[in-house]
């Protein structure tokens, strides 16, 4: 078994918390409003982060989601009271002239330090992780790269997601997108890092990829629909919807061995193991934020 020694986990363009002089620190305006929770788990649920031009919208994040985006960690790594995975806000701000998208991690520090007068402090933990290497059998990927670049399109990040009980579909932008509908998940023009990332959100832990694979490629994972109702049960949880406790624990039963499978068909292999990973840990923060 091959160790992991280090991970670098990126959410923006870079980890902009490492440069000591960023160029940008806080947004030039911005408003944090609570936003409506889906206590249901019927309804549809919308949520994304979209960049165009120099105005950033945020929809329905939790606290942690924020987290995660302005430190470059993932979802896991971030522990605090469990509002701050439940409760959801919209963001939106304005990007000061001469900023980049670099520069929005710091900035969304700055904000919520602002806001919700959040104090954090780091800590390093060994957590469970899936590991995505080359299986034995032949890779089957199908590699299909992103659409050109087009002046609407350059600059611009549209990662909407949106969801209801039918199913979830995410738009990456450049035609890249993935579904996870009708007892499948269906990535199309899909980087691998961007594949472990979207496909952590139905799983019991972080995916790390070592897989060294650089192009965009198009791959389908089909389920059992036992495997399938359990994984839409997860991400439902991780999006903020409140569901009821037989619900939940239909969840926690099931193995989801059928997507191992379908990953090994894939030529590739879901590799349970540990590693240290970064944590955040949350020691304080207002779960109401001030005034815009």
């Amino acid at each position: 078994m091959k160790p992991i020694h280090s991970i670098s986990l990126l959410v923006f363009t870079s980890v902009v918390a490492y440069c000591q002089t960023p160029a940008h620190s806080e947004f030039e305006v911005a408003s944090v409003r609570s936003a409506p929770i889906n206590v249901s788990g019927q309804e549809k649920v919308a949520l994304g982060v979209h960049i165009d031009g120099s105005h950033v919208r945020i929809a329905s994040f939790s606290l942690r989601d924020l987290i995660v985006r302005a430190y470059g960690v993932k979802a896991a790594q971030v522990t605090g009271p469990d509002w701050i995975a439940s409760e959801r806000y919209d963001v939106n701000a304005t990007l000061p002239t001469g900023s980049t998208g670099d520069d929005i991690p710091v900035m969304l520090q700055t904000l919520l330090t602002d806001r919700f007068k959040l104090k954090i402090h780091r800590d390093k933990k060994e957590f469970p992780v899936y590991a995505l290497i080359i299986g034995k059998s032949p890779l089957k990927l199908t590699e299909d790269a992103l659409d050109p670049e087009t002046a609407e399109s350059k600059g611009a990040v549209n990662a909407a997601v949106s969801g209801s009980a039918a199913g979830v579909s995410v738009n990456l932008g450049r035609g890249a997108y993935y579904t996870f509908a009708d007892n499948q998940f269906e990535a199309k023009k899909m980087s691998v890092n961007q594949l472990c990332l979207q496909l952590e959100r139905y799983v019991d832990r972080p995916i790390i990829n070592m897989t060294e694979l650089k192009g965009t490629y198009d791959i389908t994972l089909k389920l059992t629909p036992e495997d399938y109702q359990a994984m839409l049960i997860r991400v439902a949880v991780n999006s903020g919807v409140v569901l009821p406790p037989q619900v939940l624990q239909y969840m926690e039963g099931s193995s989801i061995s059928s997507l191992f499978d379908a990953v090994q068909q894939a030529g590739l292999k879901l590799d349970p193991r540990k590693a240290p990973l970064d944590l955040i840990v949350v020691d304080q923060a207002q779960k109401s934020p001030t005034d815009n």
